[in-house]
């Protein structure tokens, strides 16, 4: 009867271990995942990573002709060559150069403008239709007449960067003037704050979360009606060697203009745009909490 008692033991005991075994594992496992999702490359590059993967796997599939689809291997060997060549690094200067033109004339017509319509009735009632008319009105509807007037120039490519990044800044603009508390406009000037001072010190700081996110949106439509104006009227820049690699067929060329029009705009966003609004927010989001605590 003990003999028969025993291997019973030893059964049970042997499962013991396997259950503790595995949810080490698991535990394991869910730890280095943690660490993972702490790590703030994993949280950039991670994402991509099954993208690739999918890429990669049509292309050794061969699920479309190569004449179609082109897989990482090959734009990588065409990123090498441009660079090499010093075709890319040209491109992508004339294209980040047209695209600071852009956005600084956008900044400076379309922050002055936003405050203007936000905080004087009178310009709002003149000018609040043709702000909401133009901002219907798409960027690319533009290029017709202004090729008609201005030609294939740098001008041209600027004009619909600014158009593009005016109106949206400017929604944003009224947008932040009018979640400001009217309770700490009123509260400044019973201190003696005059009209300058309450704009400066409470309207301004109140609507730059806004506009922050605003500025942000806008150079997001710059940069896409960049690409589009350099596909249509460019003579440089990715856009039109993206285009001008599809009057030769050269699909490789394409698929590298996308990832890297891509990659640059990620990185802006990351390193500059992001930052930029998150401390914003930060900073002068404190309007938005006294007005959620009143």
């Amino acid at each position: 009867m003990t003999s028969t008692a025993f291997p019973t033991k030893e059964k049970h005991t042997g499962r013991g271990p396997g259950r503790h075994g595995r949810k080490a594992r698991r535990g394991l496992a869910w730890r280095m995942w943690r660490r993972c999702l702490r790590s703030g490359t994993f949280r950039t590059l991670g994402p991509f990573v099954p993208v690739v993967a999918l890429w990669w796997l049509l292309d050794v599939l061969e699920v479309f002709p190569e004449s179609f689809f082109v897989g990482p291997p090959t734009v990588v060997d065409r990123f090498g060559e441009l660079m090499e060549k010093g075709i890319l690094p040209g491109y992508l200067s004339d294209s980040l150069t047209r695209l600071g033109y852009g956005v600084g004339f956008g900044l400076l017509i379309g922050l002055p403008l936003g405050f203007a319509v936000a905080m004087s009735p009178l310009v709002r009632r003149a000018f609040w239709p043709i702000l909401l008319f133009f901002q219907a009105v798409a960027d690319i509807a533009w290029l017709p007449i202004v090729i008609v007037w201005f030609g294939f120039s740098l001008t041209t490519v600027t004009f619909v960067l600014v158009y593009t990044i005016v109106f949206p800044l400017m929604l944003s603009v009224v947008a932040g003037v009018e979640q400001v508390p009217r309770e700490l406009v009123r509260a400044a000037r019973s201190l003696g704050a005059g009209r300058l001072r309450v704009f400066l010190e409470v309207i301004v700081p109140g609507a730059l979360p806004s506009v922050a996110g605003g500025i942000r949106t806008g150079l997001g439509y710059g940069w896409r009606a960049l690409v589009a104006a350099e596909i249509i009227v460019g003579t440089s820049g990715v856009g039109f060697m993206m285009f001008d690699a599809r009057r030769v067929g050269d699909v490789s060329q394409v698929f590298l203009g996308m990832a890297v029009l891509g990659a640059l705009w990620y990185a802006l966003d990351a390193l500059i745009l992001a930052p930029f609004e998150r401390a914003t927010v930060e900073r002068w989001g404190m309007v938005r909490a006294m007005e959620a605590d009143g």
